[in-house]
């Protein structure tokens, strides 16, 4: 779970009425569109749409923007489906993994057994076979992951979880332990600022407030401001 903190989610754009081409189905769907942006410690800046399809009892997962690089670049445009179980407050989604070959080149590997499952997955998510979160048969020995149908942030996180993170050229924890480090340069630099009063005074000459003119400065740039003086 402590990975999993580390993942912020924002939704930054609701549409209550939008439309989507569903390219399993071939046809125009209608219904809800939601937007977010997700900052992930691991594999970097991301930014999703979801399509709530409530007709069907889906819901679609589309990454439209991805962090850089070869392995990601092929992820854009990705869609995970997520639709109704027996229990129609859950929606499965079939565990598949994304695999890089030896010239980067992305692909997809359906887990035929709870053993294969990443851990970071079986510790978060609740996992069961298909057969029994749908109650039907197919080909193979799937295993799926169940999540509420309205948690939109555990659907993008078992995206992440299931085609960046395996892409990821770092383990978890030397991803977490990179942030962490970068966190904290980060503080250090704002503690070193160095605010200094040149002792000039700016008076507006509409309201009358005065202002005192700040130098700023870091161990990598300059500038200055106007800090209101306290009468």
């Amino acid at each position: 779970m402590q990975f999993l903190k580390k993942i912020k989610i924002v939704k930054i754009e609701e549409r209550p009425e939008d439309a989507w081409y569903d390219l399993s189905l071939r046809q125009l769907r209608k219904g809800e569109v939601h937007f977010y942006r997700v900052k992930d410690f691991l594999t970097g800046d991301w930014l999703f749409k979801l399509c709530v399809d409530p007709e069907l009892g889906k819901t679609l997962v589309k990454a439209i923007k991805c962090p850089s690089g070869v392995r990601f670049a092929q992820l854009e445009g990705n869609t995970m489906v997520f639709q109704k179980s027996q229990d129609e407050s859950l929606y499965y989604d079939i565990i598949s993994l994304a695999r890089a070959d030896e010239n980067d080149k992305v692909r997809r590997k359906i887990v035929n057994q709870i053993e294969d499952v990443p851990t970071v997955i079986r510790d978060n998510f609740q996992i069961q076979t298909y057969e029994k979160a749908t109650g039907r048969t197919a080909p193979g020995k799937h295993i799926v992951t169940l999540t509420k149908a309205d948690n939109e942030k555990a659907m993008i996180t078992l995206f992440l979880l299931e085609r960046a993170w395996a892409l990821s050229q770092i383990t978890p924890e030397e991803g977490l332990k990179r942030f962490e480090e970068q966190k904290q340069l980060k503080m250090r630099s704002k503690e070193a600022v160095k605010q200094l009063d040149t002792g000039h005074v700016w008076k507006c000459s509409i309201c009358g407030l005065e202002f005192n003119f700040v130098h700023v400065e870091t161990e990598t740039k300059r500038k200055h401001k106007l800090k209101k003086r306290r009468l």
